[in-house]
């Protein structure tokens, strides 16, 4: 009797959703289930089963659902009487949670970093980012990548990977299964570093100089594409050799998911600007853009947003980056990233629908393919697999 009323309740609570929601939700489509119930990696939906969750929120539950240090935090603040929205004004919480924020930051930024708390989702975040370079330096256009994403609002589309704009330039990102180039490797990120420079110098490219350039260090939506370290620093050394101010886009790759607190940290560069959110929140919404102080050009309101002063998510927010800081979890997630990487990579021997396995730390992809169609990417002439069929 119990198991079908909870039935009942969770049918009830899905033909509702489906009735009143809108047309553009995603995850409900392909999970039908309601949540009500977590703990670390496991939810518990009104059904009453319990379901090992691969989606961590998007990237935004560092330790899991519910972590104790994280609800303690929650706690603290609600028991204080606190404030729980603030606007910008500075609060203990806020100070705290910036403190640990910049103890944690390549500490090439952090010694003269400003940091700016924009609205509640990492898109709000690059389009501050673009405002800000924009306003720095006094130019328009932008450079972004194919296969990139930024976000959802307009300006954070324009330069993500398939959204065609007037003021961004598209450049190609170096990838082995399906290089630009057809070569892959050394050699294929050597010609899109080349092809940048090319894009930049020659003055009939119909490319003026830019406000900035955005990347991901790892392609997230494009496929799970870790970028080069060489080719990093190549981006690196052309920016800062022509003034233009290097965004790099952390949103999905910080807080030691790639096996170290912030990926830029694999290849040693400091970019200019840094965009953040997800899991600095401890799994409430939270965004902010981190930039070098002669960055801080822009005038009072240049961007502005309601629930910038999200106290009960920067207290989350600070014991999460504790809490990964100093249990090591960074590189943890390197040490069992490699050994999925190597034990994934042994299965892909053996079954040909694996067309590649490719990752980072805990941030990993396996891109499945179907062997028996023709089409299949190639690095030199080497077919390395069959016509694509997902990218997970």
């Amino acid at each position: 009797m119990r198991e079908a009323a909870q039935e009942a309740g969770q049918e009830g609570i899905l033909r509702r959703q489906s009735a009143r929601e809108s047309a553009a939700r995603t995850y409900a489509r392909a999970l039908p289930i309601v949540p009500v119930r977590a703990r670390g990696m496991t939810i518990e939906g009104a059904d009453g089963r319990r379901y090992l969750d691969c989606l961590s929120g998007a990237g935004t539950l560092a330790l899991g659902h519910n972590h104790p240090v994280v609800l303690e935090a929650i706690r603290q603040v609600l028991d204080s009487g606190a404030p729980l929205h603030v606007l910008d004004l500075a609060t203990p919480v806020k100070d705290d949670f910036t403190t640990e924020l910049f103890r944690t930051l390549p500490p090439g930024l952090a010694e003269r970093a400003r940091v700016q708390f924009c609205g509640p989702a990492g898109t709000d975040a690059v389009e501050a980012a673009l405002k800000l370079v924009r306003a720095a330096t006094g130019r328009d256009g932008m450079l972004a990548f194919t296969g990139a994403y930024h976000g959802m609002t307009a300006g954070a589309l324009e330069v993500s990977g398939g959204a065609p704009s007037v003021r961004v330039a598209r450049l190609p990102y170096p990838q082995d299964y399906r290089c630009p180039f057809g070569i892959g490797g050394a050699s294929g990120a050597e010609l899109s570093a080349r092809w940048t420079e090319n894009v930049l110098d020659d003055t009939k490219s119909g490319v003026r100089t830019p406000a900035g350039m955005i990347l991901e260090p790892v392609q997230g939506e494009g496929g799970v594409l870790p970028a080069p370290d060489g080719w990093l620093r190549r981006m690196r050394e052309i920016t800062a050799a022509r003034g233009i101010p290097l965004i790099v886009d952390e949103v999905q790759t910080g807080v030691g998911r790639t096996g170290a607190f912030w990926a830029v940290e694999h290849s040693g560069i400091v970019p200019d600007v840094m965009v953040l959110s997800k899991a600095i929140g401890g799994s409430l919404p939270l965004a902010v853009v981190v930039y070098r102080d002669d960055l801080d050009l822009w005038p009072p309101g240049s961007h502005a947003g309601t629930f910038r002063g999200n106290q009960l998510a920067m207290a989350a927010g600070a014991a999460t980056l504790a809490y990964v800081r100093e249990n090591g979890l960074a590189e943890r997630a390197a040490t069992l990233g490699a050994r999925m990487l190597a034990q994934l990579r042994s299965l892909a021997v053996d079954h040909p629908c694996v067309g590649e396995v490719r990752g980072r730390g805990l941030m990993i992809g396996v891109e499945l393919v179907d062997p028996g169609r023709d089409g299949s990417p190639r690095v030199g002439s080497r077919r390395v697999g069959g016509s694509p069929r997902a990218v997970n």
